[in-house]
C-alpha cells in the first residue's frame, strides 16, 4: 500500500553503542520508521531525500516506509526478505538438522517484526505457512492452499524492515519471542540459546548487506540461567548382563516371516558393543567391517545417516547423509570391536546380506530403517527381557541409552578417558562431564580413602 501521510523527525544521536551512530527516522500512514547511519553527513543527506521525495508528492511504501525513488536501498530490506536471503546464503552448506533448526527459529520471528492490524492470521497458520511453504528451499514451489495464499501475502505486507530493530523496543519483544513456545509458554534454556543463535547470525548476515550498521542483539542481555551440562542419568545405563538379555529378546520381536527383530539385532548390538550413534550404524557399510573368524574386529565408521525429515535434505529423502559428527568432512573413526559384535555382525550379513549400497542395516524393502521404525522394535524387547518394574522405569527407554551403557562400561572397565573419548568420539571434556555420574564403584573407594585418612589420625 502506499501513502502521503509522511513526516520527517530531525536527526537523532545513539549513543548506546561504541561509536555514536546518527538515527533518521520518520512516519508513514501512523507507522514509524528508521535508518542508521555511520556520520551526521550521511544522515543528512538520507534525510534530505526523503523531504525531497514529500516536496515532490512521492507516495511513500507503508511496508518498507521509503518513497518510490529510494525503494530497493538496504533501508527496503523487510525482515521476511533478510529471513529468506539468509537461508539462501546458508541452505548449501549446512546439515538437514541444522536446516530444520534455521527455520524453526526464524519461523518464530518473522511474525514478532510485522505489522500488527485487522487480518492477521492465527500464530498457528503463519508458523505452518512459513516452515512449510516459504522458507524451505524445497518446498517454495509447491501449491499452496488457499489459507496458506492468504496467510503468506499478509506476512509479506506487514514484515517491518529489518532497521526497526535499531529500537531497543524491538529488540526486546524479539528476544521475548525466542524465549517462548507458540501457545506463549516460556521454552527450555537450550531452545531459546539454539533459537537466538540462529537470529543472531542472520542479522549479522544484515550487517554485511548493510542493512544495520551493529548486531541488534549486541545491545540487550538477557540470562537465562547457566547452560546445563547434559549429563547422563545413571539409571537409564544397563549393566553387561541386562544388555544380553536385551539382544537375546530381540530375536522374539515380530513374526517369524518378518524377523523385525533378528533384523536389528546387530544394529543394537553396534550401539552397546561399539558405542556408536544410531544414525553412525545405519551409515555403516560392509567394506566399513573388518570381522575375523575369531577374536576383535574393527569399524570404520566413515558416514551418518541421521533421521532429518524430507523437507531438509538434498535429496528429498528421510534421512540425511553426513560425515561423522564434529568431524571434518572425510574423516573416519575408528571403533575396535569385541567378539560378541563381531559374531553378531557375521550372523546378521549370513542371514540378511547388505543393501544395494552396501549398508549392513536395512528395511524389508531395502531403505534406511527409520527411528520409528526401531523405536517400536526396541519398546517390545524391553518388555520381553525387563522384570515390570523396570520397564515401566527409564532404564534404557531408549534405543541410544544403548550408547550410554557401551560407554560408561568402559570407563568402568578402567580403560583410559582418552581411548574411550576416541572411540566414543566425543572429547575427553565433554565425555566427562556428561558421564561422571555413571562410573561405578568410585563411591566405595572413595569411602575407603577417607576411613584410612580417618584411621591414621588416632
Amino acid at each position: 500500500m502506499k501513502s502521503y501521510k509522511v513526516s520527517v523527525w530531525k536527526i537523532s544521536v545513539n549513543r548506546t553503542t561504541k561509536k555514536p551512530t546518527y538515527l533518521v527516522r520518520w512516519v508513514v500512514d501512523g507507522a514509524t520508521f528508521g535508518e542508521s547511519h555511520k556520520t551526521n553527513a550521511l544522515a543528512d543527506r538520507f534525510r534530505a531525500k526523503l523531504l525531497r521525495a514529500v516536496e515532490k508528492g512521492q507516495p511513500f511504501d507503508t511496508v518498507s516506509g521509503l518513497p518510490d525513488s529510494l525503494r530497493g536501498g538496504k533501508a527496503a530490506l523487510t525482515f521476511l526478505d533478510l529471513a529468506v536471503q539468509y537461508l539462501d546464503h546458508r541452505w548449501a552448506e549446512t546439515s538437514a538438522k541444522h536446516r530444520d533448526s534455521m527455520t524453526d527459529a526464524l519461523a518464530g520471528v518473522v511474525p514478532v517484526l510485522a505489522k500488527s492490524g485487522r487480518g492477521r492470521p492465527s500464530p498457528e497458520l503463519l508458523r505452518r505457512a512459513l516452515r512449510s511453504y516459504v522458507l524451505p528451499l524445497p518446498r517454495r514451489v509447491r501449491e499452496r492452499p488457499e489459507e496458506i495464499v492468504a496467510a503468506v501475502k499478509w506476512i509479506e505486507k506487514a514484515s517491518l524492515p529489518v532497521a526497526e530493530l535499531l529500537d531497543v523496543a524491538r529488540v526486546h519483544e524479539l528476544i521475548d519471542a525466542l524465549g517462548r513456545k507458540l501457545d506463549g509458554k516460556a521454552a527450555a534454556t537450550q531452545t531459546y540459546r539454539r533459537r537466538r543463535a540462529v537470529v543472531y547470525n542472520a542479522l549479522a548476515y544484515a550487517v554485511e548487506l548493510e542493512a544495520l550498521p551493529s548486531n541488534p542483539l549486541d545491545r540487550v542481555r538477557r540470562k537465562r540461567g547457566k547452560r546445563a551440562v547434559q549429563e547422563v542419568d545413571r539409571r537409564v545405563v544397563v549393566n553387561p548382563a541386562q544388555a544380553r538379555e536385551l539382544l537375546v529378546a530381540l530375536t522374539y520381536v515380530g513374526r517369524y516371516d518378518r524377523a523385525s527383530g533378528r533384523r536389528l539385532r546387530a544394529f543394537f548390538g553396534c550401539l552397546y558393543y561399539a558405542a556408536v550413534r544410531p544414525g553412525e550404524a545405519l551409515g555403516l557399510r560392509r567394506s566399513d567391517c573388518i570381522l575375523p573368524e575369531k577374536g576383535w574386529g574393527r569399524l570404520e565408521l566413515a558416514e551418518t545417516r541421521p533421521t532429518a525429515g524430507k523437507a531438509w535434505t538434498d535429496c528429498g529423502e528421510l534421512h540425511d547423509r553426513r560425515g561423522l559428527k564434529q568431524r571434518a568432512e572425510g574423516e573416519v573413526r575408528i571403533v575396535p570391536i569385541p567378539p560378541p559384535l563381531v559374531v553378531l555382525l557375521r550372523e546378521h550379513l549370513e542371514e540378511f546380506g547388505t543393501a544395494d549400497d552396501g549398508r549392513l542395516f536395512q528395511s524389508e524393502y531395502g531403505n534406511v530403517v527409520a527411528a520409528s521404525s526401531y523405536s517400536r522394535v526396541w519398546k517390545q524387547a524391553r518388555e520381553l527381557a525387563l522384570l515390570p518394574g523396570q520397564v515401566t522405569s527409564v532404564m534404557a527407554a531408549r534405543p541410544y541409552d544403548l550408547r550410554h551403557a557401551g560407554v560408561s562400561q568402559w570407563l568402568n572397565s578402567g580403560v583410559p578417558a582418552p581411548e574411550v573419548a576416541a572411540r566414543a568420539g566425543h572429547s575427553v571434556d565433554v565425555l566427562l562431564k556428561i558421564y561422571a555420574k555413571c562410573i561405578d564403584g568410585q563411591e566405595a573407594e572413595m569411602n575407603d580413602r577417607i576411613m584410612q585418612g580417618l584411621d591414621g589420625t588416632r
